[in-house]
């Protein structure tokens, strides 16, 4: 199964290389205030894969967090001692 993995990944490695290659003219991108950056287009792309992952995960981090907190505080309540199980139910239950 590794040999396979490595064929999948060099097989990838080899199309994003060809892509780059094939895709090296230079690019301009006018952003705010008259703001001109010029670069190929393969790093232009890179960098707004890059931007928008890091964007995806801030988005995400919050909820992580959360959910970190909610597991530790569960993982918590499960080492408390419980009471044992031949008690009759309380009423109040």
């Amino acid at each position: 199964m590794t040999a396979f993995t490595w064929a999948i990944r060099l097989l990838v490695f080899f199309l994003l290389l060809l892509f780059s290659l094939r895709n090296a003219q230079t690019t301009t991108v006018r952003l705010l205030f008259d703001y001109v950056w010029e670069a190929p287009l393969v790093i232009v792309l890179l960098a707004s894969f890059s931007i928008g992952a890091v964007l995806g995960a801030l988005s995400l981090s919050r909820v992580i967090f959360r959910q970190r907190r909610e597991i530790v505080q569960l993982k918590r309540d499960a080492s408390l001692p419980r009471p044992p199980a031949d008690l009759p139910p309380s009423p109040l239950a």
